[in-house]
């Protein structure tokens, strides 16, 4: 575990879940006695939690991850089987020109390092090319970019390099893996960009989201494990331990080294790549952006540039936009996002898809969202609301709503493209997606196909979508974050 007794620690209260340890009797009894402490898989600064409902999300949070851990391997095998394929027969022109490259012994077998392999996020959504009628100072032009790359990032090096470079015209600054202290493995993808023109200067960085087939990965979305930082408050573990947290120091302001590492850590060296940029780069801005486990570290990041006080990263920070975020602290933790974001000056955007999962967990009396929440629904509207329809996903009040939702996505897959054009069509894959959402609404609502949709048809037209110097520019007046 990562608490070491005798060492000055860098939280002042903490609960951390470990499945491994989880028998069931432990479980069971978590249900029943109010005693935290006595149960073998957490170990906590709180002595009791007299809440049961709280106790039984704790509960089905650590069976589901001890679920995951047991099909880790074979879950991972399944879905590199399932990509290969998919790509094994888009490479040889489909399952009759397989079959006629079999015969011929021309069998082209895919490569995962190609530029041409595509992840199995990537084959719900095949476009590549960003919407030409979506150009720098359209209010949904940030949104627009941030959603096609936080696509291309679920995808490899040559992949991204390729779209990036050749699709979209921009310069690739770098593809990284970046190393979790806590899993002792490369686990955190990052890819960084730059859209340079006459009229701007504008650096991307985009987090990768939850790999489908990642049982790490999803357990770390499902974990309910927290820090509490003085002055800051609760903040989910598993998403700092992805954006770079050292084991047993926490967040110093520079890498303690250690020669275990075998790559760097994503916060660490995405804020010095930046730092060095910016200095080179007085024009330049920085926009943060991820989808799904991605969002949260996008939100994340600007949380240790405050707690650093990066000045120079942070003065240049346009803003974050991030797609299908789940919670990622306490509200306390929120109200400390807020008021540094203002104090900052940057803009953050939270895009919601109808009843997406994600965003609804963790539970909402735990943790808080903070930001502009853009939310848009089936016909994608937008429309910025306070919070989202049904807070939790497992809502009696939603869950009539959301299977009507789930069969209308389906039967709308048959219109898309005599209604917005070929490029809106659902593929087979997707269209398998939104007939799993069936038995799990939400499921389809939070692929990136839905939000690549968004916001290229659900334009709205409020300046508050602009970028912060551009209102500024305009002598429009900045509304502050609700605190």
């Amino acid at each position: 575990m990562e608490v070491t007794p005798g060492r000055k620690q860098f939280y002042s209260n903490y609960m951390l879940l470990n499945p491994k340890k989880a028998s069931f009797f432990d479980l069971t009894a978590l249900l029943f006695s109010k005693n935290l402490k006595k149960r073998k898989f957490i170990e906590t600064s709180i002595e009791t939690e007299d809440s049961f409902w709280y106790r039984l999300v704790i509960f089905l949070s650590t069976l589901l991850q001890k679920f995951l851990l047991s099909i880790k391997t074979p879950m991972a095998l399944a879905g590199q089987t399932f990509e290969d394929m998919l790509n094994l027969f888009t490479n040889n022109g489909g399952l009759f020109g397989l079959i006629k490259k079999v015969m011929t012994g021309k069998v082209v077998i895919p490569s995962r390092e190609a530029a041409t392999y595509v992840s199995a996020v990537g084959y719900t959504d095949l476009r590549k090319d960003l919407d030409k009628q979506i150009i720098y100072g359209n209010s949904m032009y940030y949104p627009a970019l941030a959603i096609m790359t936080c696509k291309a990032v679920y995808n490899n090096a040559a992949y991204n390099k390729s779209i990036i470079e050749n699709n979209w015209g921009m310069e690739v600054i770098g593809f990284n893996n970046y190393w979790n202290d806590y899993l002792r493995q490369p686990d955190t993808q990052v890819v960084m960009f730059r859209n340079k023109t006459s009229e701007h200067d504008t650096i991307v960085v985009s987090f990768r989201g939850t790999q489908p087939f990642s049982a790490d990965d999803w357990c770390s979305d499902a974990d309910l494990s927290w820090y509490e930082f003085p002055n800051i408050g609760k903040i989910h573990s598993g998403f700092l331990k992805a954006l770079g947290m050292q084991k047993l120091v926490g967040w110093p302001k520079f890498v303690i080294p250690d020669l275990t590492r075998k790559a760097p850590l994503a916060y660490y060296d995405i804020r010095d790549r930046l730092k060095d940029l910016l200095k080179n780069s007085p024009e330049a801005k920085v926009i943060v952006t991820g989808h799904s486990l991605g969002g949260a570290l996008a939100a994340l990041f600007p949380a240790i540039l405050f707690y650093h006080d990066e000045q120079l990263v942070l003065e240049r920070m346009e803003g974050v936009y991030t797609f299908g975020q789940p919670r990622v602290g306490d509200e306390a933790f929120a109200g400390y996002m807020e008021k540094n974001l203002n104090k900052n000056g940057i803009q953050f955007y939270r895009y919601v898809y109808c009843n997406d999962i994600v965003p609804r967990v963790p539970f909402d009396g735990m943790f808080k969202h903070f930001g502009t929440c853009v939310y848009y629904n089936s016909k994608y509207q937008a429309k910025i609301v306070e919070e989202v329809p049904y807070l939790n996903y497992f809502s009696l009040f939603g869950f009539f709503p959301m299977h009507m939702n789930a069969i209308y996505e389906v039967i709308r897959s048959f219109t898309m493209k005599a209604k917005y054009g070929a490029d809106y069509t659902d593929g087979w894959l997707m269209f398998g997606v939104r007939l799993f959402g069936l038995l799990i609404p939400g499921v389809a609502n939070h692929c990136p196909q839905d939000y690549v949709n968004s916001t290229r048809l659900g334009k709205p037209d409020d300046v508050l979508f602009l970028p912060l110097h551009t209102k500024k520019a305009l002598g429009f007046e900045v509304p502050l974050l609700a605190a």
